[in-house]
Formats: C-alpha cells, sequence, structure tokens
C-alpha cells in the first residue's frame, strides 16, 4: 500500500484496559438479526515490536530469530477485537467461543516495515441446531504483499440440544508424546501479559466464576504456541502453517500432552487423558519471515 493511502489507516488499537472494559460491557442490539453484511476494517502496524516477539519467543521455546508463526496471532487477536467493538457487529463480545484458527506464513517483512492489517467478520448461517458463529479473516500485509493471514472461528450462541452427543472419537497418533507441560496457577497470567489477553475467565478462580466458569482454563492459542514451539523443535524447522479445533477447555492445574505424526503433519493435544486440541502444521526448509 503506498505511504500516501497508509496514512489514512488508522493504528492498531492495542490491547489495553479500555477495550477490555468496552468489550466487557458491550451489549448485544435487540432483536439480533438474522443476517448480517460483511463487515471489514483496516488498522496499521508501524513497526514490529521486537521486544516482545523476543519475548513471546523465550517464552515458548521458539529458537532462531524468525517471528514465531503463533506470534502473528496477537497482532490478529488486537484486530479482531477492533472489529467486534464495531457498531456492526450487534453481539456481545463476553461468552465468545475461539472454536478454529488457521495461521499461515506468506512473505517477508523487515523490523522497520509498516504491516497493514485488514480484517472481514463474516456471519455464518445458523446451523440445523440454530448455532451461530461467525469468521475473522485477517491479512498483514508489508508493501502490498501479502506477509501472514488468520482466520478464526468463534461460537456466537450454543444451538438447541437434541438428546445425547455422540463423543467424537478421534484416533490415537502412534509413538510416544512429543512433550508434556503441566500448567500452573499463574500460566493464565503470563500469557496475559504476553498477548494482553486479559480475560478474567484465564487469571484467577475469583475472577472465572465472576464470568460463569468453575475454575479458570488457559488460553487457547497458549496452547497452540506451546505445541507449535515443540513440533519445530522436534522437526528441526520452521512452521509456515499450523491450524487447529479447539474442542474442549484445558484448565490451570492440568498436565497435557502433545502427539504428532511427521507423515501426515497431524497433531493432538490432550489434557489429563482428555482430547483437547487436533490440528496438522506444516514445515518448510527455510523461514519465510525475516528480521534483519
Amino acid at each position: 500500500m503506498p505511504a500516501s493511502s497508509m496514512s489514512h489507516v488508522p493504528a492498531l488499537p492495542a490491547m489495553g484496559v479500555v477495550t477490555l472494559l468496552r468489550a466487557l460491557f458491550k451489549r448485544p442490539r435487540r432483536p439480533l438479526p438474522s443476517a448480517l453484511p460483511d463487515i471489514v476494517t483496516e488498522y496499521c502496524l508501524e513497526r514490529l515490536p521486537l521486544d516482545e516477539i523476543a519475548r513471546y519467543r523465550a517464552a515458548f521455546g521458539f529458537s532462531g530469530e524468525r517471528v514465531p508463526l503463533t506470534w502473528w496471532y496477537l497482532l490478529a487477536q488486537r484486530a479482531h477485537l477492533a472489529t467486534m467493538l464495531r457498531p456492526a457487529f450487534p453481539f456481545r463480545i463476553v461468552g465468545l467461543v475461539h472454536m478454529e484458527n488457521v495461521l499461515e506464513e506468506h512473505g517477508l517483512i523487515a523490523s522497520d516495515e509498516p504491516l497493514v492489517l485488514r480484517t472481514v467478520l463474516r456471519l455464518l448461517p445458523p446451523s440445523s441446531s440454530g448455532a451461530r458463529r461467525c469468521v475473522l479473516e485477517t491479512t498483514g500485509s508489508a508493501d502490498g504483499a501479502p506477509v501472514f493471514s488468520c482466520t478464526s472461528t468463534y461460537l456466537i450462541r450454543r444451538g438447541e440440544r437434541g438428546g445425547a452427543k455422540q463423543p467424537e472419537v478421534v484416533a490415537d497418533l502412534p509413538g510416544a508424546p512429543l512433550a508434556q507441560w503441566t500448567l500452573d496457577a499463574t500460566a493464565g497470567r503470563r500469557y496475559a501479559r504476553l498477548s494482553g489477553d486479559w480475560n478474567p475467565i484465564h487469571l484467577y478462580r475469583w475472577s472465572a466464576r465472576l464470568m460463569g466458569m468453575r475454575a479458570p482454563i488457559i488460553h487457547g492459542m497458549h496452547t497452540l504456541a506451546t505445541s507449535c514451539a515443540a513440533l519445530e523443535s522436534h522437526g528441526g524447522r520452521h512452521a509456515t502453517r499450523i491450524d487447529c479445533r479447539f474442542r474442549a477447555p484445558i484448565g490451570l492445574g492440568a498436565t497435557a500432552s502433545l502427539s504428532a505424526h511427521a507423515d501426515t503433519g497431524d497433531f493432538v493435544v490432550k489434557a489429563d487423558a482428555r482430547l483437547a486440541v487436533t490440528g496438522n502444521y506444516l514445515f518448510t526448509g527455510t523461514g519465510a519471515t525475516r528480521l534483519p
């Protein structure tokens, strides 16, 4: 995007206290619409925050100097939240459930190069049970060329229950787990400091209960970042694409394990023997994102 055009693109909002309060207290519009035109936003990040990237890399054990693939979500999340705070989005933000996420790295960027994040929010048709979902697709571009893309699917409203739900069967992957980790009581707060995501359900037992949760759970993207770092460490290469489905929350205090199949790129995360995340990853021989 030419510099003259970029001057009209607003700065990417931070994940600060004001933003959090706006999200917590946003009220739905009544009556809720059955359809919604696409909501499109654009924001600009003047330069990459190298110190923040380094802290993120160290926290999860990513090696080398590349931008970790899952770090791009932190920018996309800021764009997603700013988009959902627009008056055109008629739903509450509190209570949305992050169901699926796809991250892909496409190109190069220098640390001092501006990045434009374009987000399209699309409301999906109701499912057969009446459940409502929305998809946010964010593309980060530098000088008109895509650098990364992030597609996140959120559950807005649960459907009507039509009898007992049949448990989904996911085959165990061969071999011993690649990694195992235990989440202590402060894990959610540590990730909040890295990401700016201070959702109360991840912080303390009392704050989770205020939001209707019995106990605090870890951020889904913490689990994905931990998995991505472990996959890279085991494979010795940089991940350029990772997609996942969040199937069950992982509580603070739980022990999680990661298994993967190198031939198919499939991976599974279980927490205390319960299926939590499934997904697929793709490596490249050399990192696609460079820093000077």
